[in-house]
């Protein structure tokens, strides 16, 4: 079995806000002291929707790098990298295609959605259609077997385990595998092949689980196998072929939406974002401009902080001491909304403060943060072509 690493990306698409922190980016700072973590700058799916525009792209690569590390990614924990400057992304997405069906593509259910929400656009490419097989290319790359998401991703992930699946039905079946396999259990010796060879036949022909738990636990432990046997005993174990490529696992995450100056989730097509590191000034002006509950046309006006955009706020920045004190003052025109909205105000300042230090070196120094990234497109190369000779060598493309 493939270790686990994690793989997640953003478009290059702009400065980032504070939706992305709390949607994405935290969850980002925890998983890297977890696992082995890449975080892929994805220029090329940037392409799929705004390839008519493509004059803020490269601008908004080190923008939002320097926005992930102001974040709390750190570049010692984790890989940093740009998809495009890592070929073997567009070979493996050639390669797969050449197995996926049309109808996979067509049946993605954001392909449909997208099509109807940007209809001002022209998104009759292949590009557009493809890129659910790009960004499954994106993790089976790296064999990246956990890929954060929320729920509306899933189906994503889903198309991906179905493309390794379909990759390892057509390729996995090396010649002579049953008998490779058989002499790789040879190689375990006597008391461990016999083990396997009888948890193999427990969960093949009872289905037992338990045993298919144990034989893969005795697989990892075994050291004296190579990369290739190991793949090999973990397919046959399943009455499958060699293991190529993993089939990803969503790593699902409560994925909060952050409220934006309207109510409404925080996003750039809405116009109601807070930049991630926006100045302090800007953020109070935004914030004291928020509408409030439309029943306190005057301070002297009861309202109901459920009807009130700022309450959500309240909920992310606010602890329960002061939500209490915001429900109590706002239900008896105690305080006004300006007092109200001082507090989101202050919180929002006081999370932004490390982030403003935390990128004010990459900001001063610029060659700084293309030296993080330059270092992350050759770590992540180093690994993408293993991947790619394992996949030459099993569609016939390994000449020598």
């Amino acid at each position: 079995m493939f270790p686990d690493r994690v793989l997640s990306g953003m478009r290059p698409t702009g400065k980032l806000h504070l939706g992305h922190y709390h949607g994405v980016l935290k969850n980002w700072v925890q998983l890297q002291s977890e696992h082995p973590c890449l975080f892929m700058v994805a220029d090329w799916h940037a392409l799929t929707t705004n390839y008519d525009d493509v004059g803020e792209i490269e601008k908004s690569v080190w923008d939002m790098v320097i926005d992930w590390i102001a974040a709390g990614v750190d570049p010692a924990q984790a890989t940093i990298f740009i998809q495009s400057r890592v070929p073997e992304h567009a070979e493996l997405h050639l390669l797969l295609s050449m197995v996926t069906p049309l109808s996979w593509l067509e049946r993605a259910p954001s392909y449909k959605d997208q099509i109807e929400n940007l209809s001002h656009k022209d998104l009759d490419t292949y590009g557009f259609l493809g890129y659910p097989l790009l960004q499954a290319a994106d993790i089976l790359l790296y064999r990246s077997n956990l890929v954060p998401v929320g729920d509306d991703q899933v189906p994503h992930i889903e198309m991906t385990r179905e493309i390794a699946r379909r990759f390892n039905h057509v390729f996995g079946k090396e010649a002579g595998f049953a008998e490779k396999a058989e002499a790789a259990i040879k190689k375990i010796g006597g008391k461990k092949g016999k083990l396997y060879d009888d948890l193999r036949t427990r969960y093949q022909q009872d289905g037992n689980v338990e045993a298919l738990e144990a034989a893969r636990a005795l697989l990892q432990d075994t050291q004296n196998l190579s990369y290739g046997d190991r793949e090999r005993l973990f397919g046959y174990l399943e009455g499958g072929g060699k293991m190529i490529l993993p089939e990803a696992q969503p790593l699902l995450s409560s994925v909060p939406r952050l409220p934006g100056l309207d109510g409404q989730k925080m996003s750039k097509s809405y116009g109601n974002t807070i930049g991630l590191r926006e100045d302090a000034d800007s953020v109070a002006k935004k914030i004291r401009q928020m509408p409030t509950d439309p029943a306190r046309a005057r301070r002297t006006d009861v309202g109901n902080p459920e009807r009130c955009p700022v309450w959500k706020l309240h909920q992310v920045y606010s602890n329960q001491a002061v939500q209490q004190w915001v429900v109590e003052g706002c239900k008896s025109a105690g305080i006004g909304c300006i007092e109200c909205k001082q507090p989101v105000i202050d919180g929002i300042v006081a999370e932004q403060k490390p982030m403003f230090e935390r990128a004010q070196p990459y900001v001063e120094d610029p060659t700084l943060l293309k030296s993080i990234v330059a270092d992350g497109c050759e770590a992540a190369r180093d690994m993408a072509r293993d991947t790619m000779r394992d996949v030459r060598e099993v569609m016939g493309l390994s000449y020598s």
